[in-house]
Parts: C-alpha cells; sequence; structure tokens
C-alpha cells in the first residue's frame, strides 16, 4: 500500500463486487503519463487480486466507486451503466446562491476541448446530457447541491453547473475560485459520490450504497455552518 494512502475504505465486497469510498487525490485508473503514480487498482491487487473499473471519479472527486472481480461481473455492470439503470447521487459544494431549489440541465457536452481537456456546451457537435439539481443547504457564499446525472458524460456534473453559473468549490478548470476573502473553504474539488443503487449482476438484487463524507468534505460542511450561526449571548435581554 502506498504510504501517500490509507488503505481504501471498503463499502462492501463479495466474490463479484467490490465498492470503495475513493480518496479525493487518487486516480481511478493508471496515469498514462506517469504510470508509476498510485492509482485504485493498484492499491487494490494486492489484497483482491485483479479488479475491473466499472465506472470512473475524477481524481479530486472522493466517494462510492464500483469495480469488478470478475470480466462476466464488468460486461453486466457495464450493461446497466449504458442501460442507464444505475442511479448515481453526488453532494455538490458549489459557489454561490442558486436562485432556484430543483433545476434539471438538458445541455449537450463535447469533452476533451482545447488544451485543457475541459468539457463545453456544444449544441452542433455535443452529445446528449442531463443532471438534475436540487439545493440540499444554503450558506454565505457556496451552496451544497445533490447533483443526479441522467448521462455519464466525463466532467458532466462540473460542465453543467459551471453553465447554470455556480461551479464547484475549487474548480479552477470550470472557473471557480474562492468565495470571498480568505482561503478556500475545501482544498480541493467540492464533489463527492454520495450514493450508489444498481442491480446485482448474479443475484439480481437491488443494492443500495452510501459513502460518508471524508473529512475534508465534512469539515468544510462544519465550518460554512459555524460561520453562518449567529453570536450566542448568554444572560437576560
Amino acid at each position: 500500500m502506498s504510504d501517500d494512502f490509507p488503505p481504501l475504505p471498503i463499502l462492501f465486497t463479495d466474490e463479484t463486487l467490490l465498492v470503495i469510498n475513493k480518496p479525493a487525490g487518487l486516480p481511478s485508473l493508471p496515469d498514462g503519463y506517469n504510470p508509476g503514480v498510485p492509482h485504485v487498482r493498484s492499491l487494490l491487487k494486492p489484497y483482491y487480486g485483479r479488479v475491473w473499473i466499472v465506472h470512473r471519479l475524477d481524481r479530486g472527486t472522493s466517494g462510492v466507486l464500483l469495480l469488478a472481480r470478475s470480466a462476466e461481473a464488468h460486461r453486466a455492470l457495464n450493461l446497466q451503466f449504458d442501460q442507464r439503470q444505475v442511479t448515481k447521487v453526488y453532494h455538490a459544494l458549489v459557489s454561490g446562491s442558486p436562485d432556484w431549489d430543483t433545476k434539471t440541465v438538458d445541455l449537450p457536452l463535447r469533452i476533451d476541448v482545447g488544451h485543457k481537456h475541459r468539457t463545453a456546451i456544444d449544441s452542433i457537435r455535443g452529445k446528449a446530457a442531463v443532471t438534475h439539481l436540487r439545493v440540499l443547504e444554503r450558506f454565505a457564499g457556496y451552496t451544497l447541491v445533490e447533483a443526479i446525472p441522467e448521462t455519464g458524460r466525463t466532467h458532466q456534473i462540473r460542465a453543467h453547473l459551471a453553465a447554470a453559473g455556480y461551479p464547484l468549490a475549487a474548480d479552477e478548470l470550470y472557473g471557480s475560485g474562492p468565495a470571498g476573502d480568505g482561503p478556500p473553504v475545501i482544498p480541493r474539488l467540492g464533489l463527492h459520490a454520495r450514493y450508489l443503487t444498481i442491480e446485482h449482476p448474479i443475484l439480481h438484487s437491488i443494492l443500495h450504497f452510501e459513502a460518508p463524507y471524508p473529512e475534508d468534505f465534512a469539515q468544510a460542511l462544519d465550518q460554512l455552518r459555524q460561520r453562518d450561526r449567529p453570536d450566542c449571548q448568554s444572560g437576560p435581554q
């Protein structure tokens, strides 16, 4: 196990599946430019043997990550994702305060645009992409938003939130800096894959996984709540 990452938190495992709570900063797959950098599969292989990545999370995103423990399970799970039979729920800490409580962003996306390899809104060459958004909690300068993507385009949530005018906290690629003065409220991308619901590829039972907030995400929310709390005054008024 790399000294840079603690043992990966296991949310579920059986002979077919492995579900982890991926730490932020850890790539899901090998880095093509630097293959020696630790990634999810390299850290799990000594303990679980060969595993297959079913879907990916950005390096800076934490949360539920599903892996298959056989090629057959991998194919079955890929089919569920391709046919949109999987429910993914993210919690996003965004800059600003939306003027809506719920919103559906239906904007086509084109990936790998420009030298920064961004995902861009493109009504002509883009592929269909839909994300459902719901405000969970409001703070001064920030908002906690639930994001449920119907499709699975690269950087979909990041691009759709930016297009809606409320980019993720600490997302320099899509235009978000710290809100107000002082250091950023969270030191990395403000996105956490909170829930995942799938059908077990062998048993066909419905499985629901929840990834607790990592320390940095939880601390950011606590910091914002404390900052918004009015000063308490003791004694008779």
